[in-house]
């Protein structure tokens, strides 16, 4: 189910699972840590699903809103929760998705929507606002302080599919991963995008994406199997290296930083849930990477 053979990688131990998100939630995108329970988003079936000594059922969301990437937010106490209708069988399809918060007890605090259609997939939650992507249009939200409603933070037609996004340590750009475009900086105050190559040209295939000090680590999942890049991002481009080597998964989604490891989703389960009466006999595991050096939240 996952591939875990590993190199010798300085200051890297061995991944490990962490949890398992029970088989009959088919279809499992988000996840996040506050360091003491994991959440996931089981998308099918609307449910947040948290993690401790075992599993359970946090809250479901409601009716046409399916959660797909998810944030906590150690500021505001809140679980930020990209919400939309995925093309996906027995899924009805609708005109707009909503970023939905909800608290530690499963509460609904939130639920905000600009006035376009709007197909969120991603989020992720900074002191300084909450940004939430776009895959339809490649357009990237920001819910910023002083603000109640979420406005683009780049250009229409400057994306194509945005995946994950995470504020850039000077605090004025955010970094967002475009499956299409590439690896990218959009300034903050004037919303124009700098795509930003590598060695080889652009990084397209990258999804989840967070910051971890002044590197970003990023989930590359353009090809089977999935890898775990450490990505450096300098002013005009950018180097990206596997995080350790020998470490490959099975369908990895999305990735979250809770300040003492990287969680990434494996096996998420979008290959069964895209056929009509497709299940799983194994659960989606969770998995934990050790911090690379230099690593804080």
């Amino acid at each position: 189910m996952i591939a875990l053979a590993i190199a010798a990688v300085a200051a890297l131990a061995q991944p490990k699972v962490v949890a398992v998100i029970p088989p009959q939630h088919r279809l499992v995108e988000g996840v996040a840590s506050n360091g003491a329970t994991i959440w996931a988003s089981s998308v099918l079936d609307r449910q947040i699903i948290a993690c401790a000594a075992t599993c359970r059922t946090l809250a479901t969301l409601p009716e046409g809103l399916h959660p797909l990437g998810i944030a906590w937010d150690w500021t505001r106490k809140l679980l930020w929760i990209a919400a939309d209708c995925p093309d996906l069988p027995g899924v009805p399809k609708c005109s707009k998705g909503a970023l939905v918060a909800i608290d530690a007890t499963g509460k609904l605090r939130a639920a905000i929507a600009p006035k376009n259609d709007f197909h969120p997939g991603d989020v992720s939650v900074a002191q300084r606002g909450i940004f939430v992507s776009d895959s339809h249009n490649g357009l990237v939200y920001g819910l910023l302080p002083g603000r109640r409603e979420l406005r683009a933070i780049n250009r229409p037609g400057d994306g194509r599919s945005a995946q994950g996004t995470a504020l850039a340590p000077d605090g004025v750009s955010v970094i967002v991963a475009d499956y299409s475009r590439g690896i990218g900086r959009i300034d903050l105050k004037t919303t124009s995008t700098t795509w930003l190559p590598g060695s080889d040209g652009k990084l397209s295939g990258v999804d989840g994406l967070v910051r971890c000090g002044e590197t970003f680590v990023g989930v590359y999942n353009g090809s089977a199997p999935g890898r775990i890049l450490s990505i450096h991002v300098g002013q005009n481009s950018i180097e990206a290296v596997d995080l350790a080597k020998g470490v490959s998964l099975r369908d990895p989604t999305q990735i979250s930083f809770d300040g003492k490891r990287l969680l990434v989703v494996a096996n998420a389960g979008w290959e069964a849930a895209a056929k009509p009466n497709g299940s799983r006999s194994a659960g989606a595991p969770i998995v934990a990477i050790p911090l690379p050096a230099g690593c804080s939240r």
